[in-house]
Order: C-alpha cells, then sequence, then structure tokens
C-alpha cells in the first residue's frame, strides 16, 4: 500500500513504512510545510508497521533548512519556530518504532539534523555531511546542538561550522555519522534490510531501546542502574517475550552466530 501527500510520500511494506521526501527540485529543503508533513506520516502509520525507513527522493537526502522562509522571521518567530522542530525531531527520536534513515547526496545542515534524531543511520558512498549555519550568519535550530555532539564529539562539530569543513561518506561510520557505509545506490535497500529485521524483534525491547538506553546513558550511574532494572523487568513480563524465550529453551528459537 501506498500514499502520498504534497511532499512527503509512505509506502507500506508488510511490518516496515518508507518515508520519503518529496521536494527533489530543491534537494529536499526542510520547509516548514514538509516538517509538518514528515510528522503528520509518521503519526499516521498503522499499528502493523514495526520499523521505518526515512529517505530522500531524487540526488540527495536533505540540503538542509529552507532558507527562504527566515528572511523576514524575527526573533520571537524564531524561537517558536526551532521549538517546533525539537517537537517534531522529538516524535520521531521518541516515537513507537525505531527509524533508519537511508543517506545519500547532501545530508547537510537540517537534514543532518533530520538524520541525528533517526535511530540507525546508512549512508551510500554519494553521501556527504556539512553544518554550513557559521557561513550563513544562523545556528542550529532543530536540536542538532544536542544530538550531533553525542554522534561525532562538540569539537568536530564547532569545527564544521565554524570552517564549513564537508566530510565524505568513507568517514561516515569511523567518525559517528552513520552506523553502515554502503556502495553508491545501495542506502535504500540496506535500510529496507535492516527495518525488517528490526521489526521481527519485540516491539516492547524496541520501544525500551529507543526511549530508555539514551536516557540511561545520560543518567548518573546509580540512576542509570534503576531504570534499567525497571525497563529490564516491564520488557521481559510482555507476553511476546515470555514466549521468546521459551521458544529459544526449547531449541526452536534462533541462535546467534559469527
Amino acid at each position: 500500500m501506498s500514499s502520498s501527500a504534497s511532499e512527503v510520500a509512505v509506502e507500506i511494506r508488510d511490518t516496515i513504512a518508507v518515508v520519503r521526501l518529496m521536494r527533489p527540485a530543491k534537494r529536499n529543503a526542510l520547509s516548514d510545510a514538509l516538517m509538518a508533513e514528515i510528522d503528520a506520516a509518521f503519526a499516521a502509520l498503522p499499528k502493523s508497521v514495526g520499523c521505518a525507513v526515512l529517505t530522500g527522493s531524487g540526488d540527495h537526502f536533505s540540503a538542509g533548512l529552507d532558507l527562504s522562509e527566515i528572511r523576514e522571521r524575527d526573533a520571537v518567530e524564531g524561537l517558536h519556530h526551532s521549538r517546533s522542530w525539537h517537537r517534531i525531531l522529538g516524535n520521531l527520536e521518541f516515537g513507537r518504532i525505531p527509524v533508519v534513515a537511508a543517506l545519500h547526496g547532501a545530508v547537510v545542515g537540517g537534514g543532518l539534523e533530520l538524520a541525528s534524531s533517526c535511530h540507525i543511520r546508512v549512508a551510500d558512498d554519494t553521501a556527504f555531511f556539512a553544518l554550513p549555519e557559521g557561513s550563513r550568519g544562523i545556528f542550529v535550530g532543530g536540536g542538532g546542538s544536542v544530538r550531533i555532539p553525542k554522534l561525532i564529539g562538540a569539537h568536530r562539530m564547532l569545527d564544521m561550522m565554524l570552517t564549513g569543513r564537508v566530510y565524505k561518506a568513507a568517514e561516515a561510520v569511523p567518525l559517528g555519522f552513520a552506523q553502515y557505509h554502503v556502495p553508491a545506490g545501495q542506502a535504500l535497500d540496506k535500510a529496507i534490510a535492516l527495518a525488517e529485521r528490526i521489526a521481527t524483534n519485540a516491539p516492547m525491547t524496541n520501544y525500551s531501546l529507543m526511549h530508555a538506553l539514551p536516557r540511561i546513558a545520560e543518567q548518573p550511574a546509580d540512576h542509570g542502574y534503576l531504570t534499567e532494572g525497571l525497563i529490564s523487568a516491564i520488557a521481559q513480563s510482555a507476553p511476546e517475550a515470555k514466549a521468546r524465550v521459551r521458544e529459544f529453551l526449547e531449541g526452536r528459537g534462533p541462535k546467534v552466530k559469527a
């Protein structure tokens, strides 16, 4: 099943959804309208979907914020605009299901902020990463100053914004921009394969990983241990978890292989 809005297309493939940005003529620049459609698309995914893939149409994932929308924006409007992005990308990061980003071409500015709100990132050999806000007299506003340093480090992000440095796909995995690097044109196929695998997990385990793990990482150790204990107890009490453990103990469940 597939459906499309003016700037976002959603294709349902059994237990996964492929959500595609549809502004190729603008290199998928992120307008307010496009961001609202991304938010609406994820909110409307059916319960049967266990994982989503986010990608861009055309030659690029996203070249960032649509700068035409900020020319006449005052400080108050800018604050509310930034907070709206925080809400939308927060919904993506802490939503119901994991999101795999398939990255190609420009992953720039707001596009990198969008990618950093996803849980797994696959970069093909055409992908490049940049934060040109410094040269444009602006600052990241979509949560990038919080999320991106956790991936690549604060000083690497500082360098990118001060100097306009661009990183290529070959550097994506070693530096933390992505977890997977694939040949040109293969990011979407790899992301779909990962999403199909993720969708087979117990839903409560996926939810726990998305919601608890990032927060535990920021908690003091004694708080983290308590949070871990609570989430572990909740996850293992789910009926599906009990069924999977029983299958494993009876020799019917999958085993880890090298």
